[in-house]
């Protein structure tokens, strides 16, 4: 595999934030009745990530990144960057078309953001050699540190072992997030592949998943609960997990009842956090018609991190 340079370097201290970001939030879009982008509310979202001390994830699923037209996807990185945020920012790569996601990386590569999420083609559902050819010419790509995103239930198929063994050591391979909810896949990748660092993508499972050896958590519900998530993930990586159960796994459960995000987008407006819970189609907010357990699980949540300050 061919290795680059990258065009800029990769600060010490940027690097240093990546390493100690534990939690980052697949951030949502907001949008407006009309269904365009509400800046406004990214605006306040995105300071709320940052001060709660968490990264932030733009165009991801919980994004509705590929429900988006390109133009709006490099509106709503730039706009971002332009906040100059102490988060660490991280961009979705999605899709199924090599040569876009090349681009797009290539745009992105301009911009003063921290890393990418790479994830899987979606539906072609490769193997290994297919799936190899196209995370090295993502990484190749990049200018930044790269984390690759296990996702079989969107993508179809897992990330093979032999994959992630071919690309671990790529300069700009930094990390997993690892989303297939299988505790067995999990030590697999940790067994084979020890030079990467793995990131758990399913809220639920990240005390269990902080024992396997997992440095942090790649969050739907922070979108939510910014700060009280910080907290969840600061005391799984503690093994202090006295309290976390059922709580949180029941919280998780609510905001994943339907199609994500939906209820997390639903919960947001409900309190005031975003103006409307529109999604883009095929997603709608219709789907959940009964929001009264949602919001009783936020009382406790809330509940529960008040209690953590006393």
């Amino acid at each position: 595999m061919n290795q680059i340079k990258p065009s800029k370097k990769i600060s010490s201290t940027a690097t240093a934030t990546l390493h100690n970001t534990i939690l980052w939030t697949a951030l949502i879009t907001p949008l407006l009745d009309d269904g365009a982008i509400d800046f406004p509310s990214l605006k306040q979202l995105a300071i709320s990530q940052s001060d709660a001390g968490n990264g932030i994830v733009l165009l991801g699923s919980t994004g509705e990144g590929l429900a988006l037209t390109s133009q709006e996807q490099v509106k709503i990185v730039d706009f971002v960057c332009q906040l100059s945020l102490s988060a660490p920012l991280m961009v979705a790569v999605g899709g199924c078309q090599l040569t876009e996601q090349v681009n797009w990386i290539t745009a992105c590569n301009k911009l003063p953001i921290s890393a990418y999420l790479l994830g899987s083609p979606i539906y072609a559902k490769p193997g290994a050699v297919g799936q190899t050819q196209w995370f090295s010419a993502l990484l190749d790509a990049a200018n930044f540190p790269c984390m690759l995103y296990n996702v079989p239930s969107r993508s179809g198929v897992s990330i093979a072992i032999e994959t992630l063994q071919a690309v671990q050591n790529h300069q700009h391979c930094w990390a997993l997030k690892e989303a297939s909810g299988d505790l067995n896949q999990v030590l697999a990748y940790r067994q084979y592949c020890p030079d990467i660092a793995l990131y758990s993508g399913e809220d639920a499972m990240m005390p269990y998943l902080a024992q396997a050896g997992v440095k942090g958590l790649v969050s739907v519900c922070s979108n939510a609960w910014p700060a009280a998530t910080h907290q969840y993930v600061e005391l799984s990586l503690a093994g202090e997990t006295q309290g976390l159960f059922p709580l949180w796994q029941n919280a998780v459960d609510e905001l994943f009842q339907v199609a994500s995000p939906i209820p997390v987008k639903i919960l947001m407006h409900q309190n005031k956090m975003i103006t409307t819970p529109f999604l883009r189609a095929p997603l709608t907010h219709l789907e959940l018609s009964d929001c009264n357990s949602l919001l009783a699980s936020d009382k406790q949540i809330n509940q529960w991190l008040e209690n953590q300050a006393k």
